[in-house]
């Protein structure tokens, strides 16, 4: 199987402020904490690769993907011109919530924001994408992959726990209920997967 060292953007604005982001591409740069969990993450990257030889990376276009990724990329001696943006690697499409703030998507629908699994409100909502979507557009990325593939891949938090979940065969359930780390990255080798924490 592939190896990929997976991670999320660093923390942006929007995150700061608890907004929606889906495919929004809205000027939400990283913060100066995102900025810092970034250089931590190529920090790590720079130890578990033993410098980045026979390593690729693949990210996300939206623009909190490619600035994580060129800040890693500079903290790990890795290629940035390099990397391979994927739109398949992208959030979940979160449709007419993209942009709202969760505050007053909790006030508004208290019990879809309090759903769990995949009954959780990410994955419902209006003109946005289903699990079964966003599962067939990240395993059919993954189905690209050789086996002998070594890959840093900097993704999202949703995004995230479906390719560890595809990865490793798991319920999708069990990943949901998971945390979408910024100061941790994890290792996807041999059908497991491992957190390690960066900093």
């Amino acid at each position: 199987m592939p190896t990929i060292l997976l991670c999320r953007h660093g923390e942006t604005h929007w995150n700061r402020l608890r907004r929606v982001q889906g495919h929004t591409d809205a000027p939400a740069p990283l913060t100066l904490t995102g900025i810092d969990q970034a250089k931590a993450m190529g920090a790590t990257i720079l130890r578990l690769t033993a410098g980045g030889a026979g390593w690729g990376v693949a990210a996300s276009p939206l623009a909190r993907c490619v600035q994580t990724a060129a800040i890693l990329c500079e903290t790990a001696g890795l290629a940035f011109e390099s990397v391979a943006f994927d739109d398949r690697l992208a959030e979940v499409d979160t449709g007419g919530f993209s942009g709202l703030l969760k505050s007053d998507l909790e006030a508004r629908y208290p019990a879809l924001m309090a759903g769990t699994g995949l009954e959780s409100w990410f994955l419902r909502c209006p003109g946005g994408e289903s699990w079964d979507d966003l599962a067939a557009r990240i395993g059919a990325w993954m189905r690209e992959l050789a086996p002998e593939t070594r890959l840093v891949v900097v993704s999202h938090g949703v995004a995230g726990k479906v390719l560890r979940c595809l990865y490793a065969g798991l319920r999708p359930e069990a990943v949901l209920a998971e945390d979408s780390p910024q100061d941790a990255l994890f290792v996807l080798e041999d059908g497991a997967v491992t957190r390690v924490a960066c900093g």
